[in-house]
């Protein structure tokens, strides 16, 4: 698909596009990176979100992987109770693009791998996560990025041809399966080079930003 096809609708991933996501960064500052690493070789964490994302309750399975790895209770339900904190900050241009594309009547959507709390958590925190036109969230749709079905649930719902489509996430084996349907995409590396691709298609202008 080149990028002469009209896009009929841009698709956001929300973590590490609109809302930085790096925990391991947070925890080196909290405990520093060698109990960090400790613990991350230790702890399936990045499993655990896996499993929340696909749907399983976010407070049952932090707490689970935390009485099953003693040693490292307290840090382990960090990742539950200063969530908001790992999940920060809004990515500030991402998100002046997000506004842009609405306020030129572009259908804009959502397509990210989250759990059903943690996006109750983040909604209530960024009040641009509701700007969407539709959202298609991995833990209320019971399926993760880069599975083939969640795209189909997407363009089984959301009206436009997939050819139609715009998508960009920060995740190149999520690039990679939209691609593979015939999606527009945009590996997002940096803001500011998502900016420029939706100037390049006339989408938006610099000066909307």
């Amino acid at each position: 698909m080149t990028q002469n096809t009209p896009v009929t609708a841009v698709v956001f991933d929300i973590g590490n596009v609109l809302i930085r996501w790096q925990p391991e960064e947070l925890y080196d500052q909290w405990i520093g990176q060698p109990r960090r690493e400790q613990m991350f070789a230790a702890v399936d964490l990045h499993g655990m979100n896996e499993l929340v994302d696909q749907g399983q309750d976010f407070r049952d399975m932090v707490y689970d992987a935390a009485e099953k790895h003693p040693e490292f209770r307290t840090e382990i339900l960090w990742w539950h109770d200063r969530w908001l904190q790992l999940a920060q900050p809004a990515i500030d241009l991402s998100v002046a693009t997000l506004r842009a594309l609405k306020a030129r009547g572009v259908p804009v959507f959502a397509l990210s791998n989250f759990g059903i709390q943690t996006f109750d958590i983040a909604e209530a925190e960024y009040d641009f996560l509701s700007a969407f036109d539709r959202r298609y969230i991995s833990g209320q749709m019971g399926v993760t990025k880069p599975s083939a079905q969640i795209y189909q649930m997407l363009e089984d719902d959301c009206g436009h041809a997939p050819g139609g489509l715009l998508f960009t996430d920060d995740r190149p084996e999520n690039i990679a399966a939209a691609e593979a349907r015939g999606w527009q995409v945009h590996h997002f590396t940096s803001p500011r080079g998502w900016a420029d691709a939706l100037i390049a298609r006339n989408l938006i202008k610099e000066t909307d930003l």
